[in-house]
């Protein structure tokens, strides 16, 4: 496979304007690929690429031709309308645009794209909506493979998580009658090179943690008060951030005694979740506390464990801790314990995955999540560049083949996955468990299958009345002095649109 060096890229649309469409499949081959869409090639150096769409009867016919001055590379790809609906012909059309564009550069590069010309961050998503509309496994896979080329691979990957999902969640089609709630927590040690989260290093800001909670507190509260109206049932809850395990733990303590006191059917609640992703931030106080409250689930994640790579990218604690941290929450009695690996960190390669795994497999923790480092534009890392080494997408490619390689051979199955923009090697994130350890948070959230409420800073509520299936996003203030100055307005204009989405006329549920 060749070394792809970002060329200067004319490209020449005929008959479509589909210009964000072909940056989005340039971009799978090319990193910040140098774009020029002009109405016809000029004698500049670089490639040149002209799309063209044809109208047919009863399709489109899509065309592309690549040059780059010495080579000519062309394919045609032919589409029938499944429905004569103006939305639906649009789409054929980008599809069909899309694919001729994506052939022309597999061709060209001698890269394959596993997932064909998909850009978006929920393939599993596809698969059951096409599941659950009744059409068979067969039809879906064939629907897949030809509409937006998906390889049999990724398509092997995606039915093993959509079964493993059905079985955790067996009344998964009709779980929009419940709904899932996060809470977030804004602060953590330091704020590391890749986040882009709503994350602020806590010393920085303790004049703001207090203004926070109290926010928090009311925002429970009044939340509380409109699920009891409705006798709201929860599948999930989930603490996340930033690192909630920041705050004290005689706070972690009140909020969990807000939640229990306010939130109706408690009892019922599937599973709860306190991301405790930094080691430095877990004390034996902290455990108690989540121990005394029965949560169900935390992480503790080493994301790396070589200690230059730590330091490289601002988490202040130590390999050594993680493991300590580990064996602490496991003797307190806290089992179900997520671990989170980084592919693609700073100055990383085979090697260093290669002894990241043999450190997890020393403990054996009940999930392990994959990630693909992706270049957020927000981060540190995305607007310092120059300053960090990455491995190439060959050896990306192969070190998510050892990741999953191994996670078969320890028992591990995948159970969830997503992916993200300028994700390195065009990968995924997968979330691999033991049996009946799965996060069913992390399910519900990815699959965009029921209401999630998100309280707090940095939060963000999807909204979807039962039977619906519509979205409705709802961001909170990402930064807390925001939030600390807006919430009582910011809970009362949600609980007003909660109030809508969720009327009689709204919900179309039996």
């Amino acid at each position: 496979m060749k070394k792809q060096v970002n060329p200067m890229i004319e490209i020449t649309c005929e008959g479509h304007a589909f210009e964000r469409e072909v940056s989005l499949i340039l971009a799978l081959f090319y990193e910040d690929p140098a774009l020029a869409f002009v109405p016809s090639w000029t004698n500049e150096p670089g490639l040149k690429l002209k799309l063209t769409l044809s109208q047919r009867a009863d399709g489109v016919e899509a065309a592309c031709q690549l040059f780059d001055g010495q080579r000519r590379l062309a394919h045609q790809v032919q589409r029938i309308y499944a429905s004569r609906d103006e939305k639906a012909m649009r789409r054929t059309a980008k599809q069909a645009i899309n694919y001729a564009l994506l052939l022309v550069l597999e061709e060209y590069t001698g890269i394959e794209q596993g997932w064909g010309i998909l850009t978006g961050i929920r393939p599993t998503k596809l698969l059951h909506q096409l599941l659950s509309s009744g059409i068979s496994r067969e039809a879906a896979h064939q629907k897949l493979q030809q509409e937006v080329v998906l390889r049999p691979y990724k398509l092997k990957l995606l039915q093993e998580i959509v079964d493993r999902q059905l079985q955790v969640v067996p009344d998964f089609y009709q779980i929009d009658r419940e709904l899932s709630i996060y809470i977030g927590i804004p602060f953590c040690p330091t704020k590391c090179a890749y986040c882009t989260f709503p994350a602020y290093a806590i010393r920085s800001h303790t004049a703001s943690v207090n203004p926070f909670l109290e926010g928090l507190h009311y925002e429970m509260e009044r939340i509380g008060e409109w699920l009891t109206a409705r006798d709201q049932k929860i599948t999930s809850i989930y603490f996340g951030g930033g690192t909630p395990t920041s705050i004290t733990a005689e706070d972690m303590d009140q909020l969990f005694e807000t939640m229990h006191r306010r939130f109706p059917h408690m009892d019922q609640v599937r599973e709860l979740t306190v991301e405790a992703g930094r080691p430095d931030t877990i004390t034996p106080e902290k455990l108690q506390v989540m121990k005394r409250w029965e949560v169900d689930r935390i992480s503790i994640n080493p994301q790396s464990f070589t200690q230059e790579t730590l330091r490289a990218i601002g988490r202040h604690h130590t390999v050594e801790e993680t493991i300590e941290k580990y064996h602490l929450a496991m003797e307190m009695g806290l089992t179900n314990i997520n671990m989170d690996l980084i592919i693609g960190l700073p100055n990383e390669g085979i090697a260093e995955l290669a002894h990241s795994l043999e450190e997890v497999e020393k403990l054996m923790p009940a999930s392990l999540t994959v990630h693909t480092l992706s270049f957020k534009r927000a981060s540190e890392m995305t607007q310092n560049k120059d300053r960090y080494r990455v491995a190439s997408r060959d050896e990306i490619s192969r070190m998510m083949e050892l990741a999953s390689e191994w996670t078969q051979a320890n028992g591990y199955s995948p159970y969830y996955l997503y992916r993200q923009k300028n994700i390195l090697g065009n990968l995924e994130n997968v979330g691999y468990s033991k049996p009946d350890q799965e996060s069913i948070y992390n399910i519900m959230i990815m699959e965009e299958v029921q209401t999630i409420l998100g309280l707090g800073c940095g939060a963000v509520s999807k909204l979807m009345a039962p039977g619906s299936g519509k979205l409705t996003r709802w961001p909170n203030p990402k930064d807390p002095k925001t939030y600390n100055d807006t919430y009582k307005t910011l809970v009362e204009n949600k609980l007003r649109d909660l109030d809508e989405i969720y009327s009689e006329k709204s919900v179309t549920q039996a």
